[in-house]
C-alpha cells in the first residue's frame, strides 16, 4: 500500500507502507522520482531523473506542508 498524501504540479507525494521506520516521503511524476528524509532533518535521500529545478520545487512543497506530512506519517504508521 502506498497512500498518496499530496499532489501538486504533476508530482505525487506518498509513503510506502512498511518500508522503513525513518520518516520520509517519496515523490513521483512523469519526469522522475525522488525520496526525501523528513527526519532528523529534511534532506534528499535519492533522486532519479529530476533536474535541480524539480528538486527545489519538491523541497519547497515539503517545507510548506512539512507538519501535514509528519501528521500523515504518524496517522498512517501509528494510527
Amino acid at each position: 500500500m502506498s497512500p498518496t498524501i499530496y499532489r501538486k504540479n504533476g508530482f505525487r507525494y506518498f509513503f510506502f507502507s512498511r518500508e522503513e521506520k525513518r520518516k520520509h516521503v517519496h515523490i513521483i511524476s512523469a519526469n522522475g522520482e525522488a525520496k526525501f528524509w523528513l527526519e532528523p532533518k529534511l534532506e534528499l535521500a535519492k533522486s532519479c531523473s529530476y533536474r535541480q529545478k524539480d528538486l527545489k520545487e519538491i523541497e519547497d512543497v515539503i517545507r510548506e506542508h512539512y507538519n501535514e506530512f509528519i501528521n500523515e506519517w504518524n496517522r498512517h504508521f501509528n494510527g
